[in-house]
Order: structure tokens, then sequence, then C-alpha cells
């Protein structure tokens, strides 16, 4: 196991800690406004520097968010009616209840030959 060959002095010390100070990084404008690190994208960005930017899904989200915008039309109720519900069979409590207090099913183990 090595070991320091001599004490770092308080000197020595805050000279290799000035290298650990914080500093704050440099943001800048785009042309639509937004802040953003300099020489990196804006997140959600389709374009950096006049370049465009191959973002995967971009066209499908674009789509979707179109779709979601559009005033949604309304269909017709001639083959169909909302008010009427559907005949499914409905459990009543004391079914449900039953269901609820069955014994575990038994372990079936296959012996071994």
């Amino acid at each position: 196991m090595g070991l320091p060959g001599h004490r770092r002095t308080s000197s020595h010390k805050r000279r290799r800690a000035s290298h650990f100070a914080l500093v704050e990084p440099s943001t800048t404008v785009d042309k639509a406004g937004r802040t953003h690190r300099m020489h990196r994208a804006v997140p959600g960005a389709t374009e950096y520097n006049g370049i465009k930017i191959h973002v995967k899904g971009l066209d499908r989200k674009l789509a979707k968010a179109l779709e979601k915008t559009k005033p949604k039309q309304a269909h017709k109720h001639e083959d169909h009616d909302h008010t009427q519900k559907k005949d499914a069979p409905s459990k009543t409590k004391n079914e449900k209840v039953a269901k609820a207090n069955l014994p575990p099913k038994a372990k079936i183990r296959a012996k071994k030959p």
C-alpha cells in the first residue's frame, strides 16, 4: 500500500483546490429567443446553425400534434346509439366474496422416476 512521501502543505492544498472552482456555463440566445449553451442545439430544436437536425420520430410527433389541434368531426348515429349500455354480465357482491374465499389450488409436483 502506497503512502505519501511528504506532507501536503496548506499552500499546496490551496493551489490544487483553485482548479475546483465552479464556472457558470456560457449561454446564448437563438433566433427564436430560446436560451441555450453555446455550440449546442436547443432541446427540441429541428435545426442548428442553419443545418437540419435528424430527430428520431419527429415526423410522427408533428403529425400527432397536428391531429390533436384539428377539431373532431361529429360522426353519424345512424347505425348505433350511445345511450344504450352493453349487455355485460355483472357479478353480484356474493359472487365476488365467494371467489375471494376459495382455497388456494394444491400444488402438483411431478415425481422424478
